[in-house]
């Protein structure tokens, strides 16, 4: 494919690294520039492919270079991020550019996503929404903000639910940066769709909760009834849905703007199924969180939010994933306690609760450094996993895959010691003393294998 700047096999040098670049297929176009692939010469032979963003000369400004280098040097907060890494000079088309890692073919836009031409899982959403949010939280803490958080910039893999984000030419110092980027309307913050601020970490707050609610909800947040009295989506029209007089679809306190069945069905149907805490978090960030910055849900919050919503899946017997709502001790949904596919009541298996935190015991999952001790976020270190007695299979147990042993205690008294790589079966009212940590075992229903083995470990 040819672009309008470049041709395949074409030749340019890296500004700071002095490596000669080959020229692929031209992967993509926007409104700044083209993105192409590239093949950098290391050690006089073609290396691994990279990406190069071609400016439109129009948008080859001296600030746009400056901002590059600053980022060039400053270093990506974290992987997730496609970094710029070198810049180019380009002469004869009258522009530069910058050089950056190929996005992975496993990832798929969130666009498609809420398109609905991919599909996905509730954990892949909820790990996913984790990685923004913890992301984002990287980014600011340098000092930076993002400015352009939308649909088109963040791609995600549906099997594991990673992140990358692209199109960081967007990001500046929080309080500096290029007047001309504004963002993408429907991420704006209200005072910025509005014209009363400039992008910033702030606002930044705001389009990073939209982005989560259109990765759980696959609808916008204050996109409802309100939108259907326009004859047309214009300027107009999103000037007031998004700036001058905003409401949120689910506002608890004005029922004006609520999803209209058969053109918001998205929201209609999903909203019920996540638990309370999710729904009243989405709440804050689009009621008080309009017009007040200060009272917009924070990346290290969101994090909070999604890293419990992840630990609270359950599947229903039909294959189905549903959410265990801790509050109410029953699945989400309309009604409670019912599966959203087959409408049946779904099995909640035992719960493990460590330092207020609740985790659904699946069959076969891995528990890690997050879920049994103090060490928060932590799901490298391999912990513990759910496993079935091998001799009686209706007997759950949680397997200790820590160095240091445990100890168990039954609601009796009854204390058991459980050794490495050795499991102890999970009982009502059982304590398990893990390395840091106390953890409590709730179970909603009878197990039907025998009770009252003398020792529960094997």
């Amino acid at each position: 494919m040819v672009g309008s700047l470049l041709n395949p096999r074409d030749r340019f040098r890296l500004s700071l690294s002095s490596i000669d670049c080959t020229v692929g297929e031209l992967v993509g176009t926007g409104g700044q520039g083209e993105v192409y692939e590239v093949w950098p010469d290391v050690a006089g032979r073609s290396g691994e492919p990279f990406a190069f963003k071609c400016y439109f000369p129009a948008n080859a400004t001296k600030d746009q270079w400056l901002g590059l280098s600053t980022l060039i040097d400053m270093g990506a907060p974290d992987e997730r991020f496609l970094w710029p890494s070198d810049l180019a000079e380009l002469p004869d088309v009258h522009t530069f550019g910058y050089l950056m890692a190929l996005r992975e073919p496993r990832f798929a836009g969130l666009a498609d996503l809420v398109r609905r031409s991919v599909t996905t899982s509730f954990r892949s959403i909820a790990i996913a929404g984790f990685q923004l949010a913890d992301s984002f939280l990287a980014l600011h803490s340098r000092g930076l903000c993002y400015r352009d958080i939308s649909l088109g910039n963040v791609f995600f893999d549906p099997r594991t639910g990673d992140i990358s984000i692209c199109d960081n030419d967007n990001v500046a110092v929080d309080g500096r940066g290029h007047e001309s980027v504004l963002g993408t309307t429907g991420f704006l913050a209200p005072e910025v769709e509005r014209l009363e601020a400039r992008p910033s970490a702030e606002t930044d707050l705001y389009s990073l909760s939209v982005l989560l609610f259109l990765l759980c909800i696959n609808h916008h947040p204050l996109l409802g009834e309100r939108e259907l009295r326009f004859q047309s989506l214009d300027q107009a029209a999103y000037a007031s849905l998004y700036g001058r007089d905003p409401v949120f679809i689910f506002d608890p306190d004005d029922a004006s703007n609520r999803p209209v069945p058969g053109s918001h069905d998205n929201a209609t149907i999903l909203w019920p199924l996540y638990p309370r805490f999710v729904r009243e978090h989405f709440t804050r960030a689009f009621t008080e969180g309009l017009d007040r910055p200060e009272a917009r849900v924070r990346e290290s919050t969101w994090k909070g939010v999604m890293a419990r919503l992840r630990d609270l899946i359950v599947r229903c017997g039909c294959g189905a994933e549903v959410f265990f709502d801790a509050e109410s001790g029953a699945v989400a949904g309309d009604p409670p306690g019912r599966c959203w596919s087959c409408g049946g009541e779904p099995t909640i298996p035992p719960r493990l609760r460590v330092n207020g935190r609740t985790t659904v015991l699946n069959d076969g999952m891995d528990l890690f450094g997050h879920h049994v001790a103090a060490r928060l976020y932590d799901y490298e270190t391999l912990a513990a996993s759910v496993v079935r007695h091998p001799a009686d299979p209706r007997i759950r147990g949680l397997k200790n895959r820590m160095s240091d042993p445990w100890e168990a205690v039954e609601a009796d008294g009854t204390t058991h010691r459980v050794l490495p790589d050795r499991s102890v079966r999970l009982l009502e009212g059982l304590r398990i003393r893990f390395a840091d940590a106390d953890g409590d075992i709730t179970i909603s229903t009878h197990n039907d294998a025998d009770q009252g083995r003398n020792d529960p470990r094997w």
